[in-house]
This record gives structure tokens, C-alpha cells and sequence, in this order.
């Protein structure tokens, strides 16, 4: 009861983020699942962690509507027709929004935003207006950095006016990812790495990569989330494995035996996840969203991800000097790539029967950590203060990509100067997608707008909270941690040219 006390006295939450945390409080006053002690106690180490999903899954973590379908057909249960105009369409999806629940209660994609509305543009004028106030309202409304919208990969009149207005308004929501494909014209690319210099967005996803494994109708949802439309991912489950390396007597031993026996726990700990959801929660039984076609259960997955993979490499390998550790040494970087093709081998050989849209596997995902998270690097990434050149970083990143279809991504900083040379950007941008990188971000040091890990939060609300007043974006609290615990702002600054 004082947990729920010190939450109702908490000034430095806005009601409704108060709201929000007291329905979690809630949600984990009880216990629905069944975990076995070896299960649990990989959970109470740390091994294994849940995410904060809560204890009682009852929607599904990322949910992936179709939104094309829902301009194309209205929506019975909200009351609402096709719309015929450019204010009618972004009203519509604004009121959708509002019933679309993930994660953190807040939808985690909004759609391909671009190809949503370019029909409806009449006067560029007027759509510029609409899609201004459209942006604005989501950030002022959806106040999570985990809303997530798409654009491209073609060049369209509301691509352009989406990215002229998020230089504009330059606020952190939505997220935003353009699909960069040899579709994508240079002064396309050029506008958006122009925006992304200012507002740390757009980031830009190898639609190549993502076609090759989803089809043409997916998205980049959340952070870097590759997910099937029409559905999304029950749930995120991640393994730490800079926590599992020091339990292993060697490199061996924690391929061969650690890693196996994790992986079969934490699957297992998913399938029960996914069980009582589908099974017990009432979720796909009763959603307007099920029920009008705008997902369905048989185009959803589930994401196993991981964190931690520096630390355990130089753990295993007792790498001390720089030359020696991940990131520089080929030996480390070779037993990096060893650890996750093994981790992949283990992952495909579990089924699970509800995991439709993937052949009843569950997709690799490289997680990109949580504000508590201490020396422990997102995903596969190269510890911060440890990065190589830009052109070394990104071979180095492209040995991992391609195995993490539900998500991976590398974060470049650059020096302000940069802004006068977004062609040196897009040369970076076209060699790290010909190597086979999935998803790449930028921002510069000057920028207001920062990217954390995936998702983006203000500098100037993280120096609000830190001074105990309210901020609007609820994920302002995990940017603080992230900059307190993994020091996200002293990434390595790349010079111009």
C-alpha cells in the first residue's frame, strides 16, 4: 500500500501518467502465470526480464493496425465513415489512435503516414496546415516516445510536408522512420537526413532487408520494431547476456550449456505469456480491432531479444586492453558472431503454436535497454566511449544485422558542422544499407531532440525532471536514466567529411 501512496504523492507525475502507473501497480498485485523455479530465478537475476510488461498480459505488447484498411472502410464501432478530405483523414486517425493500446497504453505505430495521406493532398497549403496540426496534436496527446509513424520509400508531396513540419515543431513524438530503398531519390534522402540533423528523425530502415522477410506490409513500430501489418509481436521478452557470461567456466561452456539451457527457459516463460493472452485475457475476443479487420491473431509473433553482447564477449574472453575487446579484435568480434548464430540455431528450434505470421518461431530482436540497465550495452552494439571510426562501426554493425528481423539499429552523433554537408550523410547512408545494415540512426551534438537508445526524448525535459517538474513525454524519465546509467550522451562525436 505505500508503493501505491508514494505514487498518488508523487508531483513530478502528470494524472494521467499517475493513472497510467497505478494501473501497472495494479496489474502486478496478482499473479496469473506459470514460472518454474529455474525460470524464476533467471528472472530474479536479471537473465531474463519481462520488460515491465506486468504480470497478467492482457494486450498484446506492439499492435500493428492497418490503417490503410481503416481510411479505406471507416470504423463501426467509433462511428465513422471513409474520410473524403485531408482534415476528415487526419481526424479519423487521430480518433483511432486513442483506442489503439500497446505497451505502454499509448499506439506504438501510427502508420505509413505519407502514403496514408497523399491522396487526400488537393492544396499543398492547406495539407501542410492539417498535417502540422495532426503532428502536433500526437505529441501533445500520445505522450510517449514509442509512437512510432513511416514514411516512404517513395518521394511523395506528404512525405515532404511531414518532414518540413517535424523540422518546424522539432518535438520528440512521434518517432519516425523512412524506408530507404534504391527507390528513394537523393533529394528525398537529402530532405529527410536535412530534418533528422535538426530533430534527430527521421531514421532510416533497409527496406531491401525487411521486404526479404515480411512482404511489402510491415512496419518499424517503437523503436526500430520490424513488424507484420495487420498484427504485431505478443510480446518482448529480453535474455541479458552480459549477466549470463559470468556464470559460464568459458567461451564453451556458455555456447554449449549456458546459452542452450537460457534459451529454452526464457521461450518457455513466452509461450506462458502468450498462452494466458490469447487463452485467458478476453483480448482478441473482444477488440473492435479484431472484430473490423484491422489485425488479426495470425499475423502476429513474438520477439526474443537480447542485450548485453559486448559485455559478455570481453567477460568470456577477459579482454581488458581495447585492442583486445569487442569492437576492435577479431577475435572478439568472431565469438560475438558465433554467440548469436548459436542463439539463433536455439531460438528457431522452439514453437509456438499462436506465432502464425512467423511459422510458429519467434523473431531475434536486439533490445535496446532499459534506464536501470548499467555497463550493459543495447543489443549488439559496441560499448559507448569504445566506438571505432564511422566506416569500421559500420562493418562491424553489418557482421549482426541480419539476424534480427524484428529489430537492430546503430546510432551515429555528429558534430554540428555536418548540417552543411548532408551529402557526406547520404554517402554514409547508402554504404551502411550496401553492406547489409538494417537500421541506422543520426543527430548531432547541438540538437535539442536526442536519440536515447531507439526513441527520442527532449534534453531540455530531461533538465525539466531532474529539477521535479512535470514533463508531458512519460518516456522523458527512462531518457534520464539512460543518460545517468549508460552515459548516452558521451557517444562518440563524428566530424564532418
Amino acid at each position: 500500500m505505500d508503493d501505491i501512496k508514494n505514487i498518488i504523492k508523487d508531483t513530478s507525475l502528470t494524472y494521467q501518467q499517475k493513472v497510467l502507473t497505478l494501473a501497472k501497480a495494479a496489474e502486478n498485485s496478482i499473479k496469473v502465470l506459470n514460472i518454474d523455479e529455474e525460470t524464476e530465478r533467471y528472472r530474479q537475476e536479471g537473465v531474463i526480464c519481462d520488460l515491465f510488461e506486468g504480470n497478467a498480459p492482457y494486450r498484446p505488447r506492439y499492435i500493428v493496425p492497418d490503417y490503410e484498411a481503416f481510411l479505406k472502410k471507416g470504423s463501426k464501432f467509433l462511428g465513422l465513415e471513409p474520410p473524403q478530405n485531408i482534415w476528415e483523414a487526419v481526424n479519423s486517425l487521430l480518433i483511432l489512435y486513442k483506442n489503439v493500446p500497446s505497451i505502454t497504453s499509448f499506439p506504438v505505430y501510427l502508420g505509413n503516414i505519407d502514403t496514408l495521406l497523399e491522396r487526400f493532398i488537393k492544396d499543398e497549403d492547406e495539407a501542410y496546415q492539417a498535417i502540422k496540426l495532426f503532428l502536433l496534436h500526437i505529441d501533445r496527446t500520445i505522450t510517449d516516445s514509442f509512437c512510432h509513424a513511416n514514411i516512404g520509400p517513395e518521394d511523395t508531396r506528404a512525405g515532404r510536408l511531414i518532414l518540413k513540419a517535424s523540422r518546424e515543431l522539432n518535438a520528440s513524438i512521434p518517432n519516425i522512420t523512412l524506408k530507404y530503398s534504391d527507390k528513394t531519390s537523393d533529394e528525398f534522402a537529402l530532405d529527410a537526413i536535412s530534418t533528422t540533423l535538426s530533430t534527430a528523425k527521421p531514421s532510416f530502415a533497409n527496406h531491401g532487408m525487411f521486404i526479404g522477410e515480411f512482404g511489402e506490409d510491415y512496419a518499424i513500430a517503437s523503436c526500430y520494431n520490424g513488424l507484420p501489418i495487420g498484427g504485431g509481436s505478443y510480446t518482448l521478452v529480453r535474455m541479458n547476456m552480459a549477466k549470463l557470461a559470468p556464470k559460464a567456466k568459458d567461451a564453451e561452456d556458455f555456447i554449449n550449456n549456458l546459452l542452450t539451457d537460457a534459451v529454452s527457459k526464457m521461450a518457455s516463460y513466452m509461450d506462458e505469456r502468450i498462452r494466458f493472452l490469447v487463452e485467458e485475457s478476453g483480448y482478441f475476443q473482444s477488440s473492435f480491432l479484431v472484430k473490423e479487420g484491422l489485425i488479426a491473431n495470425d499475423r502476429f509473433t513474438a520477439m526474443f531479444g537480447m542485450v548485453g553482447l559486448a559485455e559478455a564477449v570481453n567477460q568470456l574472453l577477459g579482454a581488458k586492453e581495447k585492442k583486445d575487446r569487442y569492437g576492435h579484435s577479431k577475435e572478439a568480434n568472431d565469438l560475438g558472431v558465433r554467440i548469436i548464430s548459436r542463439l539463433e540455431e536455439e531460438v528457431n528450434k522452439h514453437h509456438n503454436p499462436y506465432c502464425r505470421f512467423s511459422g510458429g518461431k519467434f523473431l531475434l530482436h536486439a533490445q535496446v535497454g532499459i534506464d536501470t540497465d548499467m555497463s550493459i550495452s543495447p543489443g549488439c552494439r559496441i560499448p559507448i566511449g569504445e566506438e571505432p571510426e564511422t566506416f569500421d562501426h559500420i562493418m562491424h554493425s553489418s557482421l549482426f544485422h541480419k539476424f534480427f528481423p524484428s529489430g537492430i539499429g546503430d546510432i551515429f552523433r555528429f558534430d554540428s558542422t555536418v548540417k552543411n554537408n548532408t551529402k557526406y550523410v547520404l554517402d554514409i547512408l547508402k554504404g551502411a544499407m550496401r553492406v547489409g545494415m538494417r537500421y541506422i540512426s543520426f543527430y548531432t551534438s547541438d540538437s535539442d531532440v536526442v536519440r536515447i537508445t531507439g526513441y527520442l526524448v527532449k534534453r531540455s525535459d530531461m533538465e525539466k525532471l531532474e529539477r521535479g517538474e512535470q514533463v508531458l513525454n512519460g518516456a522523458a524519465v527512462l531518457g534520464l536514466g539512460a543518460v545517468k546509467n549508460q552515459h548516452v550522451l558521451e557517444r562518440k562525436e563524428r566530424k564532418n567529411g
